[in-house]
């Protein structure tokens, strides 16, 4: 950074505290059931998840004067409160300079295709309500002197809509947001794990009706059942960090998709996710995008013998060219199948793949230049493509080291490691190729409501992106239907008033969840252990269903899932004691959801689908193939994008007892938006017809 930034802004930039003190739900009765006491609570909406976005569903539900109660496995926890990266991104309408163009920006977020016309652009509209209500609430976020966000370029972003607060921008947002809850009265059920979707009605008349959950902190009976009655449930519970082997998710970050799954929701887009590089999670899980690799470290690896090897100079022609595309990291950060040809910037990651799978550590070094391919020139600033170099020089970055470069254009993420104990300045740290966000979810309209009536689906567990999405998409994704959720669920409370359900009426589901309780609450000798069904689940993702995807294996990686949901069925789980009751929940969804990615992968694949996004497929009759210095990567050869699918989606419903239901639906497109005149709509607004029943 041009200006040197004392350490006291630093530490308030990264080392960012949450509140910890918050209201508690008052039991509204206790039933018994069963010969159980299972306490109930009720309240006219409920949501899922203590993240940005969940919080921004409560917040807003509150202040449209709806009693909403949050429910959270750990106050504040997850991605939003514990992932980030050089300067974690906000993607938003860009208020810097000219201004911005929603059509242009809607058109960026589905670039890639499989996304909705129509979300796309409540997306790019509803960004400048997001944005501005995170800044009123206090978020820091940079101007100029006049008074303009600061803006950059970011992946898959033409335009510079970017910005951010540094590594901590969704810590911070949930920050503001919590501290907003909490002044606001909202009431948070802790210790709280997702267990069941509570329905009533049947067919068409089926809706949400609650939660069934297990806490922790309930005393009440041995399995810590209770119940939440609502006839609107937000879920918002983050991405599955647990599916993958090889994730830059904080550790336990399950999501809910799973039990999406359960109840019957249709999911979408579960073949496209984002893979990128990060430091591991068995140190401290990271995103290395941006400026992190901007500066050029040297990338390297050591094998069992401490032996060190220069592996990207075997893939990288010139000393320039490797430089170069280290470079391009910053900015095409996520793992992309096209840019692995002619000498792309995620040949990279191609490269990580190979080396980490001949058992080999990969490192960042922050104290050497990239070292020079054989019988090339040495590094040297002066010697770079010419947007690198623009880049560094706009940027007064062309010291002699990454270290210094990094301190000069971003002292946040080097403060950052430090918090963790990882001097950036004194050693190397190791990194990979992770599993970082899950582009599909649950299938929403454009007010986030779910297939089930009165379910709305809000943040990383949503399905609103498509193939490709400009990085920090998700962040403004979360907030802009956290309040879009939020207004169809007051309309909703206006027509419909919250109805004083009993449990009884879900006998059946909660006799459901005592069945499973008894077969697994005390240690089930024949049951699956828990250690063992994590690592099955991960090494068969991150093996056969990773950014690396060999066509051939996915059939067999499908028929293992099935079989240990089958095993899981049969035996049980064995839990050692009640407080690992909720993972053994979580590990049973996850498992499910395994299943279902791995369905949906292979349909694609059968459909004649080919690389596009995230995942490259790996297929022996394949064109084009990847080059390195040494020759073409015959491994590799790419199968081709078909480019017919980009104007579609592919559905999953699961049926107990039947299975997976998949299918395909065209796109939804938008209507022609200059024909929307203020006399002619202004009624539909005053009497809330725009909001759908």
């Amino acid at each position: 950074m041009a200006n040197p930034i004392p350490q006291h802004i630093l530490d308030a930039m990264t080392d960012v505290h949450l509140p910890r003190e918050v209201t508690a739900p008052k039991i509204d009765e206790i039933v018994e059931f069963d010969g159980l006491r299972i306490p109930v609570y009720r309240a006219p909406a409920v949501v899922l998840g203590s993240g940005a976005a969940g919080l921004r569903a409560a917040v807003e539900l509150k202040r449209r004067g709806v009693d909403v109660m949050i429910v959270t496995r750990k106050l504040f926890w997850g991605t939003s409160a514990f992932s980030g990266s050089d300067k974690q991104t906000l993607h938003t309408a860009c208020t810097k300079h000219r201004g911005d163009d929603f059509t242009k920006m809607a058109q960026a977020l589905g670039g890639g295709g499989a996304m909705d016309s129509d979300v796309a652009y409540v997306e790019a509209v509803g960004s400048i309500d997001a944005f501005s209500g995170l800044k009123f609430l206090g978020l820091p976020l940079p101007e100029d002197a006049y008074g303009a966000v600061l803006r950059y370029q970011t992946d898959h972003d033409e335009y510079g809509r970017a910005t951010s607060c540094g590594p901590r921008t969704s810590r911070l947002m949930v920050k503001v947001l919590a501290e907003e809850a909490i002044r606001l009265g909202i009431p948070f059920l802790d210790h709280a794990t997702g267990m069941a979707l509570l329905k009533s009605g049947e067919g068409d008349e089926e809706k949400a009706a609650g939660l069934l959950l297990h806490v922790r902190t309930n005393h009440e009976n041995p399995f810590g059942l209770c119940a939440v009655l609502s006839p609107n449930v937000v879920l918002a519970s983050g991405g599955p960090g647990e599916l993958y082997r090889d994730s830059v998710y904080p550790k336990n970050c399950f999501g809910s998709l799973g039990m999406a799954l359960e109840a019957g929701l249709v999911l979408t887009n579960l073949t496209e996710h984002q893979f990128g590089i990060g430091t591991r999670r068995t140190e401290f899980p990271w995103n290395l995008s941006g400026t992190y690799v901007q500066v050029m470290p040297y990338v390297y690896s050591t094998d069992a013998n401490g032996s060190e090897y220069n592996f990207l100079a075997d893939y990288y022609r010139t000393t320039q060219e490797l430089a170069s595309n280290v470079f391009r990291k910053g900015y095409q950060w996520p793992f992309h199948a096209s840019r692995t040809l002619d000498f792309g910037s995620s040949l990279v990651d191609l490269a990580i793949y190979r080396e980490t799978r001949k058992g080999r550590t990969v490192w960042l070094d922050f104290n050497r230049n990239p070292q020079p391919v054989p019988g090339d020139l040495p590094f040297d600033l002066a010697r770079l493509d010419p947007d690198v170099r623009a880049y560094l020089e706009n940027n007064q970055a062309l010291q002699s080291t990454p270290i210094e470069r990094l301190r000069c254009m971003n002292p946040l993420a080097i403060e950052l490691y430090r918090q963790y104990r990882m001097e950036l300045e004194k050693a190397p740290i190791p990194f990979n190729v992770n599993h970082q966000h899950m582009n599909g979810g649950i299938e929403v309209d454009t007010h986030a409501r779910s297939s089930l009536a009165g379910c709305y689906a809000v943040g990383e567990i949503a399905g609103t992106h498509g193939v490709t999405r400009p990085g920090g998409a998700a962040l403004n994704a979360g907030q802009v239907f956290g309040r879009r959720c939020a207004a169809h669920i007051a309309e909703r409370l206006k027509r419909h008033p919250a109805p004083s359900d009993k449990l009884a009426r879900f006998a059946d589901t909660v006799a459901n969840a005592l069945t499973w309780f008894r077969k697994n609450h005390t240690e089930n000798q024949q049951g699956l252990a828990l250690p063992a069904l994590a690592k099955e689940i991960q090494d068969r993702m991150s093996d056969h269903a990773g950014y690396i995807c060999h066509v051939d294996s996915v059939g067999e990686a499908l028929e293992a899932a099935r079989d240990l949901n089958r095993r899981i069925a049969e035996q049980g789980i064995k839990v050692p004691d009640s407080t690992h009751l909720y993972e053994a929940i979580l590990r049973s969804q996850i498992a499910l959801l395994s299943e279902a990615v791995l369905a949906v992968l292979d349909f694609y694949i059968r459909d004649g689908g080919g690389s596009r996004g995230a995942r490259m497929l790996c297929d022996p009759a394949g064109v084009p193939v990847p080059s390195s210095r040494l020759g073409a990567l015959d491994e590799f050869r790419i199968r081709p994008e078909n480019p017919a699918h980009r104007g579609e989606k592919i559905l999953l419903r699961y049926r107990p007892g039947t299975g997976f239901e998949i299918s395909k639906r065209t796109l939804r497109g938008l209507e022609d938006t200059g024909k929307i005149y203020f006399e002619k709509n202004w009624g539909a607004y005053l009497t809330g017809t725009i909001y759908p029943e």
